[in-house]
């Protein structure tokens, strides 16, 4: 069961490790302080998630991965396109990623077992819940 977990956590992990890289990309093209404070706000519920991912899956005797891998090369083809589309196509990239990490989280959660299922259930899909709602409420503020 600890290796299911592991392998499941690090899937997690990854997605929030792209998660991460978006965000932080898209930052740095956002011009509207308000937008810029909120996609802020994300990035470090994302930065924390990664935190506690890599700590559970270190305390189950696994090793963290160390990047994003396909999702990352993905993210950012897309956060590339939004970019030189404007603020507007970057927020909509951003509600697509976390579409994406709403529904792995959602689809996987019944992999993991003991403490690895209460931490994901309890903690991660809630606060992965929360910034998928402030995306999407972001996404239909902006025109």
């Amino acid at each position: 069961m600890a290796n299911t977990d592991v392998e499941t956590l690090n899937s997690f992990l990854r997605g929030e490790i792209s998660a991460v890289e978006t965000y932080r990309q898209a930052i740095g093209h956002v011009s509207d302080e308000k937008i810029r404070s909120q996609l802020e706000d994300c990035l470090h519920d994302h930065e924390h998630r990664v935190d506690t991912l890599r700590d559970r899956i270190e305390k189950l005797g696994g090793k963290p991965a160390g990047g994003s891998g396909i999702w990352g090369t993905f993210s950012k083809l897309i956060q590339a396109g939004a970019d030189v589309l404007g603020e507007k196509a970057a927020i909509q990239a951003l509600e697509e990623g976390e579409d994406h990490g709403l529904a792995d989280y959602q689809r996987d959660m019944d992999k993991t077992h003991g403490e690895a299922r209460r931490l994901v259930r309890m903690e991660l899909l809630p606060a992965q819940k929360r910034t998928h709602e402030r995306m999407s409420r972001l996404k239909k503020t902006i025109h």
